[in-house]
């Protein structure tokens, strides 16, 4: 008798989610996730945009204060010298 009283069906269902049965409300429960997708979707966007603000705002004050080069033919830059390889490269 114990096995028929506690079944583990009874309690899978207990967290699985069901379509109701009036049309109506499955029209209303399917635009309601619909809308919650696009919300989501719309606040992703901006928040990217407002990060990739953020972080050419930021690059932008570091640079700041920074001499900048007046000359088009000018090229800033940090060079290494690198020295000729041990082991000459074969033909």
């Amino acid at each position: 008798m114990f096995a028929r009283s506690f079944q583990f069906n009874t309690f899978r269902n207990a967290f699985s989610p069901r379509k109701p049965r009036h049309p109506l409300l499955r029209v209303a429960i399917g635009v309601l996730g619909v809308a919650v997708l696009c919300v989501l979707v719309f606040v992703s966007v901006f928040l990217g945009a407002a990060m990739i603000a953020a972080g050419l705002l930021f690059k932008l004050i570091k640079q700041r204060g920074k001499p900048v080069a007046r000359d088009a033919r000018v090229v800033d830059g940090e060079f290494r010298v690198v020295r000729k390889p041990a082991i000459p490269l074969s033909r």
